[in-house]
C-alpha cells in the first residue's frame, strides 16, 4: 500500500504523513503522481484509525499544479473534461475526509498545488512561501478548484483579480485573503504543524468530525438548511455524550421487530400497508 513512485507516505500513530515526491519538477502533479495522490486519499478516506492527514512537498517546495509538459498529450476536450473531473474527485475525497487535513507550505504552492491547499483544513506556511494561480499564461483555466473553491473562501472579486492577472503572491497575502491559516519562519514549518497536531489530538474527536461536517455542508446551503445541520449535530453531541434516551424513541424496537417478525412488525405493516392506496 505505501509504495509509491512519486510519493512518500507512512502512519505515526494516529497521522498519516504525505509528502509530494518529485523535486526535480517542483513536485508537479504528473498524470501517474496524481494517479497515486487519488490512492492515498482513498486509503485515508477508508482508514478507521487515522485522525489527521498533513501534506507537504520535498525539495523546499509544495507544489508547481500539474506537469504542464504531459497536458499535450491528455487527448481532446473531452479527454480533457475528463482529466479535470477526476482531479475534481480527487479534491472532493480530499476535502470530504473525516480526517483533519493540515497542508504544510514551503516554496511555491501554485495551480493545482495551490488548490490542494484550498481542499484541506488548515495551511501553515513559510515565509518564503509564494501562491498563485497562473494558466492564464499557459493560455489554460483551473480545473479541479482554482474559481470554485477560491470564491468560495475569499470571494468572487479577490478570485478574478488572482486567476485573471496570475501573479505569484507572497505568503502573507494568502493570510490577509484568509486563503491560508500561518505563515512561520522558514525553519518552523514542522514545529508548528507538530504543535497544531498537539491541539488536535487533545480535543473530542467526534466534535472534530462533526465540526468538520457542517461547517463544509453548511456552507453550500442556505441558512435554515445549515442551521438544520447545527441542530441535528447538536442533538448527535447529545447522545454521544450520554444524553441519548428520548422517552418516545424507538430504541431498535423497530429493527428488532422486523427481525423477530413479532407483534409490533405486524401492527405497523398491517395500519400502514394499504393505507391511502386507493
Amino acid at each position: 500500500m505505501h509504495d509509491y513512485e512519486f510519493l512518500k507516505y507512512r502512519e505515526e500513530g494516529r497521522v498519516g504523513w504525505l509528502t509530494l515526491n518529485r523535486p526535480e519538477k517542483v513536485n508537479a502533479l504528473s498524470m501517474k503522481m496524481s494517479d497515486e495522490l487519488f490512492r492515498v486519499f482513498v486509503h485515508v478516506r477508508d482508514s478507521t484509525q487515522l485522525h489527521a492527514l498533513v501534506i507537504t512537498g520535498a525539495g523546499g517546495n509544495f507544489c508547481a499544479g500539474d506537469d504542464l509538459t504531459e497536458m499535450l498529450g491528455w487527448g481532446n476536450a473531452n479527454d480533457f473534461m475528463r482529466r479535470a473531473r477526476l482531479y475534481q474527485s480527487m479534491a472532493n475525497v480530499l476535502e470530504e475526509l473525516d480526517k483533519i487535513t493540515i497542508c504544510a507550505v514551503d516554496g511555491y504552492a501554485v495551480g493545482g498545488g495551490l488548490e490542494i491547499t484550498m481542499a484541506c483544513d488548515f495551511v501553515i506556511a513559510t515565509e518564503r512561501a509564494r501562491w498563485g494561480m497562473p494558466e492564464v499564461d499557459w493560455g489554460l483555466t483551473p480545473g479541479w478548484g482554482g474559481t470554485t473553491r477560491m470564491a468560495r473562501l475569499i470571494g468572487r472579486r479577490m478570485t478574478k483579480e488572482i486567476n485573471m492577472l496570475g501573479a505569484l503572491h507572497p505568503a502573507r497575502r494568502a493570510l490577509e485573503l484568509n486563503l491560508w491559516n500561518r505563515v512561520v519562519p522558514n525553519d518552523q514549518l514542522d514545529a508548528e504543524v507538530r504543535k497544531l497536531l498537539a491541539v488536535l489530538a487533545s480535543k473530542h474527536q467526534q466534535g472534530l468530525r462533526q465540526l468538520k461536517f457542517i461547517i463544509n455542508k453548511g456552507v453550500e446551503c442556505d441558512l435554515y438548511t445549515a442551521q438544520g445541520f447545527e441542530a441535528i449535530s447538536g442533538a448527535l453531541v447529545g447522545a454521544i455524550n450520554g444524553f441519548w434516551e428520548v422517552p418516545d424513541a424507538d430504541k431498535g424496537q423497530g429493527l428488532k421487530a422486523f427481525a423477530a417478525k413479532n407483534d409490533l412488525q405486524q401492527k405497523r405493516r398491517n395500519l400502514a400497508r394499504n393505507f391511502w392506496v386507493d
